[in-house]
């Protein structure tokens, strides 16, 4: 019994150094303890702390039954069997606290590396989401960049056309100034016309009444 309690004491020691380090036999270790968990796994963990309590609980009382009995018998002293007997009992549950206490140790540190594994693939997954989230700001920037210069290509062609534009309408502005003035001339220039027309006209008349006249005379001379 107490060979076993030596070696389950042992296992439970290379079992918590495992867990205590990084290392791959710990990897091995949590996947064998997941297992354990599972299915019947805590009934048959369950059976065996009750077993090892139960074996602690005679243990302390036969402990206790041979101090009742010493001091009932010889006073305060333990014969050489009582004491062989009391130091195999003391033993015995020392090694059962201990691997009690070690059983929990083992639970609670598997329990921690699991949380710490699901924190570190949390952490790792959020470490990617924010290469991601950096990758495609840095992305959006450039292309913030690239519309910016578009912008800033497009306002300086629009300034540009709106000085051609400006510049045309100048020149409109002057054509239709001088078309204006050369609607006012042309006028003018018909109404002299008129005036001329109106003044050969009747130079016209003159030169033909001048005529009739001298007609008239010459045939007045001829009679």
């Amino acid at each position: 019994m107490i060979q076993l309690l030596f070696t389950l004491l042992l296992a439970e020691v290379l079992a918590v150094a495992a867990l205590l380090f990084r290392t791959p036999l710990r990897r091995l270790l949590l996947l064998g303890l997941d297992r354990l968990k599972r299915g019947r796994g805590p009934l048959v963990v369950r059976t065996v702390a009750a077993t090892a309590l139960v074996l602690l609980g005679s243990s302390l009382n036969s402990m206790a039954k041979i101090r009742a009995r010493s001091s009932a018998e010889e006073g305060s002293f333990l014969t050489p069997t009582d004491q062989v007997l009391l130091s195999r009992h003391l033993l015995e549950a020392s090694l059962i606290g201990y691997s009690l206490f070690l059983s929990l140790i083992i639970d609670r540190l598997h329990h921690y590396g699991r949380e710490l594994h699901r924190l570190r693939k949390n952490m790792e997954g959020v470490m990617k989401q924010n290469r991601v989230l950096e990758e495609a700001k840095s992305k959006h920037l450039d292309e913030i960049n690239g519309r910016k210069d578009e912008i800033k290509s497009l306002t300086e062609q629009i300034k540009q056309m709106k000085l051609a534009s400006e510049e045309k309408l100048k020149q409109s502005k002057t054509a239709e100034a001088n078309a204006v003035a050369l609607s006012k001339q042309s006028e003018g220039l018909l109404l002299e016309y008129d005036r001329v027309l109106e003044e050969n006209q009747g130079l016209r008349e003159q030169l033909q009444r001048l005529d009739r006249h001298f007609s008239h005379s010459d045939s007045k001379k001829n009679l």
